[in-house]
C-alpha cells in the first residue's frame, strides 16, 4: 500500500496564479523521502493540501489509501506534521504541549502520560517536562515539535 498517492494534483489561487501543475507523486509505505525544489516551486502548497490546510483546485491525494476528499478524518489521523514554524505556547509546559495534541486525536489524558514520558525521554527533553518551553534552545523546541507530533503515533511524519 501507498504512505502517500498524489494523482494530477493542481493548485489555482483565486488570482489565477498556479502554484501546483499536474503533481504526480507516489511514496511507499516505509520510505523516507523529502521534497526539494526552489522558492516558490509548491512544496509548502503540497504539503499544506495533503494535511488539509489548503484547498486543492483538482486531483486526488491518499493517504494509506484515505481519499482525502471522502475520508478526511482517517487520512489527517494518519499524519503527524512538524511545521517550519515554532507553533505553540512558550509559556506552556513542554508535558503540556504535547498531552494537548495527544487530547485533539481523542486520546484521554490518563491514557496519554506514559507516551509523552517515553517520547520526551526519546528525544532528550524528560528533564524539562514541566518546564516552561519558552527555556527551551532552538534545537530542543524543534524536538519538542516532533515529540508533538508523534503523540498519536501517526504512519506518516
Amino acid at each position: 500500500m501507498s504512505a502517500l498517492e498524489i494523482k494530477n494534483l493542481n493548485k489555482v489561487y483565486s488570482n489565477k496564479f498556479a502554484a501546483l501543475k499536474g503533481i504526480d507523486l507516489n511514496v511507499n509505505q516505509g520510505d523516507f523521502f523529502a521534497l526539494l525544489g526552489p522558492n516558490g516551486a509548491g512544496k509548502s502548497t503540497t504539503i499544506g493540501i495533503v494535511c488539509g490546510l489548503v484547498n486543492k483546485t483538482s486531483g486526488t491525494v491518499k493517504v494509506f489509501g484515505h481519499d482525502i476528499d471522502t475520508d478526511n478524518d482517517a487520512a489527517k489521523a494518519c499524519i503527524g506534521i512538524v511545521p517550519q514554524e515554532l507553533n505553540f505556547s512558550q509559556f506552556e509546559t513542554c508535558l503540556r504541549i504535547v498531552l494537548n495534541q495527544g487530547g485533539y486525536y481523542g486520546y484521554s489524558r490518563a491514557s496519554l502520560v506514559s507516551r509523552c514520558d517515553e517520547l520526551l525521554k526519546k528525544l532528550d527533553l524528560f528533564s524539562y517536562a514541566n518546564r516552561p518551553s519558552r527555556i527551551l534552545s532552538g534545537g530542543m523546541k524543534r524536538r519538542l515539535m516532533i515529540a508533538r507530533a508523534l503523540i498519536h503515533s501517526p504512519d506518516l511524519l
